[in-house]
């Protein structure tokens, strides 16, 4: 692959995958690695396939690092001694391996643009060795970036309420998307369309976060949320829909965005959330008229006495999984 055209020179790319990602040469068996970490050998294999990696093609394939011994010595020190704390184990490694997949794709795209494109404007063109000194100054910055970011985001998460230490949490859970997303995206090219949805994810989180909220996922056009309590969770709505209106002066394909709130216990697991008031939220999501936000009637009840809000009641819906579901849109009150 050559740097001109944006991609990176694949032998400078594996010489660092080998010595900068995987932490030394390829050495091991998964046998090998069983024994040397303690691991049973299929508890091993299910480790590695949890966490996103292709299987071995036998336990004799020289396939492993010093790295890849640590790390299943790591997960063997949450000491599963039943079946069920082994399948948490499992399902720990599941959650972490999807998040650093996705992660990594990000960062893997970015290298490959960025620094191509540095050297190709640098002039001529550049030896295999500048390629690979490119792409090792751009891993270390980008790992340095992600320990900082994940320590922040640790603290953050330490800091909110976990007093209970169990797994069920009263929280506001909210859904934000955007109005007719599908249809628009079809006509629009592939600038414009990133401009759109980088635009919602930047405001959307800045809304969320400005009143102490925490983005859960974004999937497409749609982000999840959660927020301590209500009164944060009606305002980080309303400011979402104030700054997706001034997004649209400047953007005029920006669609509206529509907002569903619920409040109550929601059963919290590996950094998603769960539950009945899960479910309303995104069925008020649904059915919410564009530029509005709706609420459950958990949520009104924390907002009844808001002197900053109003609320309007509506009739009950029938959506999926509910027959007669309420709903209350939120407003700022209006001063005179």
């Amino acid at each position: 692959m050559c740097c001109t055209d944006g991609m990176i020179e694949s032998g400078g790319l594996t010489a660092v995958v080998e010595q900068s990602l995987l932490g030394g040469p390829r050495r091991y068996t998964r046998t090998q690695v069983a024994e040397l970490s303690g691991v049973p050998v299929d508890r091993a294999r299910k480790l590695w396939v949890a966490l996103g990696f292709p299987a071995a093609a036998s336990d004799d394939e020289v396939a492993f690092t010093d790295n890849d011994v640590a790390a299943v010595r790591a997960f063997a020190t949450l000491n599963p001694t039943s079946v069920a704390s082994e399948h948490s184990q499992i399902a720990a490694a599941r959650t972490l391996g999807q998040a650093m997949a996705r992660l990594a794709e990000w960062q893997a795209d970015l290298i490959t643009r960025e620094i191509g494109g540095h050297l190709a404007a640098d002039g001529g063109e550049p030896t295999p060795e500048a390629r690979r000194e490119a792409i090792a100054r751009a891993i270390a910055v980008l790992a340095d970036l992600q320990d900082y970011a994940w320590q922040r985001h640790m603290a953050a998460a330490l800091s909110r309420s976990h007093e209970s230490g169990g797994a069920t949490r009263q929280l506001l859970v909210g859904f934000a998307d955007m109005v007719g997303y599908t249809r628009l995206s079809r006509h629009l090219d592939p600038d414009e369309l990133t401009e759109l949805l980088e635009t919602f994810e930047a405001t959307t989180t800045e809304a969320i976060t400005g009143h102490g909220g925490w983005v859960i996922k974004n999937v497409g056009d749609e982000v999840m949320f959660a927020a301590e309590n209500a009164r944060d969770g009606a305002r980080i709505a309303l400011d979402m829909n104030a700054a997706i209106s001034r997004a649209a002066q400047a953007i005029p394909e920006m669609p509206q965005i529509r907002v569903g709130l619920a409040y109550g216990p929601v059963l919290t697991r590996f950094g998603d959330l769960y539950g009945t008031v899960v479910n309303i939220a995104a069925r008020l999501t649904g059915v919410a008229r564009p530029g509005t936000v709706l609420v459950d009637d958990g949520a009104a009840a924390e907002l009844d006495d808001d002197a900053d809000l109003t609320l309007r009641h509506l009739r009950s819906v029938r959506v999926k999984g509910f027959s007669r579901l309420r709903s209350h849109v939120v407003r700022e009150r209006k001063r005179r």
